[in-house]
C-alpha cells in the first residue's frame, strides 16, 4: 500500500468534518443575524431608501444560509486534507475572514455606520478572494466552492456602497423610537 489513507478513510475524514464545519457555519451566521435586528425588521433600515437593486428581503435569508453551507462543506474539504501544503494557512485564513464576515451586521443595522461596513466588505473581499485561492491550493472544489460566496460579497459592496450613497444623512445616526406630542 502506497498511500497514507485509503479513499473511504478520507471519504470519512470528509463527512465528520462537515458534520461539524457546515452547522458551525449555519449557526454562526443565524445567530449574528439574531443579534442585531436585521433587514425589514429594523426600523433604521427599513426607513432608509434602498436602490434599485435591492433584492426581495426574504432572499437574504436563502442566499446567506446556501451560502454557510458551501463554506462549510469548503472548509471541511480543507480541513480533511491533511498533510496538504498551505492547510493551516488556509484554514486560518478562513477563520479570519469568517470572523470578519460575521462582524458586518452588528456595524450595519446595529451601529448604523454604512462607511464602516463598506470598509469591511471591501476588505473582506479581499480576505475571502485570498481563502479562494489558498483552499484552491489544497483542494480545488474547495476554492471552487468559495466562488458564490466571493460573487456575493461583492454584491454586498456595491449594494451597501448604494445604501450610503442613497441615505448620506443616516450613515451613523442613531436610532430613535421615541414619540412627540403635541398639545393643542
Amino acid at each position: 500500500m502506497t498511500a497514507l489513507a485509503s479513499r473511504g478513510q478520507l471519504r470519512a475524514s470528509f463527512i465528520r468534518w462537515a458534520l461539524f464545519t457546515v452547522p458551525a457555519c449555519v449557526l454562526l451566521g443565524f445567530l449574528v443575524g439574531r443579534l442585531v435586528p436585521s433587514g425589514p425588521d429594523n426600523p433604521w433600515f427599513a426607513a432608509l431608501e434602498k436602490p434599485a437593486i435591492f433584492p426581495d428581503p426574504m432572499w437574504f435569508g436563502i442566499v446567506w444560509t446556501a451560502l454557510y453551507i458551501l463554506m462549510g462543506l469548503a472548509l471541511a474539504l480543507v480541513c480533511a486534507a491533511w498533510g496538504a501544503r498551505g492547510r493551516t494557512a488556509a484554514i486560518v485564513a478562513f477563520v479570519v475572514q469568517f470572523a470578519l464576515n460575521l462582524s458586518w451586521t452588528p456595524v450595519f443595522f446595529g451601529m448604523h455606520e454604512m462607511r464602516i461596513a463598506l470598509t469591511i466588505l471591501g476588505t473582506l473581499t479581499v480576505l475571502v478572494l485570498i481563502t479562494t485561492v489558498l483552499f484552491w491550493r489544497v483542494r480545488k472544489l474547495a476554492g471552487l466552492l468559495l466562488l458564490p460566496y466571493l460573487a456575493w460579497v461583492c454584491f454586498a459592496g456595491v449594494l451597501n456602497y448604494e445604501f450610503l450613497r442613497l441615505n448620506p444623512g443616516a450613515d451613523g445616526a442613531e436610532e430613535n423610537n421615541a414619540v412627540q406630542r403635541i398639545e393643542m
